[in-house]
């Protein structure tokens, strides 16, 4: 098993989170070109899990966020953090609102 979130991209919209159960986890939400908007987790401050993280994606994304996939995780800091390293190794930088985090993942060699 790799570190990578290979899981098939799901429609990003109320439906489709309103039917995911209230669990802890981690995502990556993209756009229609599956582009990542952002790396994310669900934690212990969302009250019903990664509904409540995709409906704040949803909202802060607007319509420029259209798919998602997601992992469910009780290491869920860990594994953003995993998510993270990989990103930046993939594409040189994080998803632009998320840079503040560079600083404090570590990083990741290309293979």
């Amino acid at each position: 098993m790799g570190i990578r979130l290979d899981k098939s991209w799901e429609t990003l919209n109320p439906e489709t989170i309103a039917s995911l159960l209230a669990q802890l986890g981690v995502y990556q939400v993209a756009d229609d070109d599956c582009n990542v908007l952002s790396v994310g987790y669900a934690g212990a401050r969302h009250p019903f899990g990664i509904r409540s993280a995709l409906d704040d994606e949803l909202q802060f994304h607007g319509n420029q966020a259209t798919k998602f996939r997601y992992e469910f995780t009780s290491n869920y800091r860990s594994r953003w953090d995993e998510l993270l390293m990989l990103h930046l190794c993939d594409h040189g930088q994080l998803p632009e609102h998320q840079r503040g985090e560079e600083h404090r993942i570590g990083r990741l060699s290309p293979d």
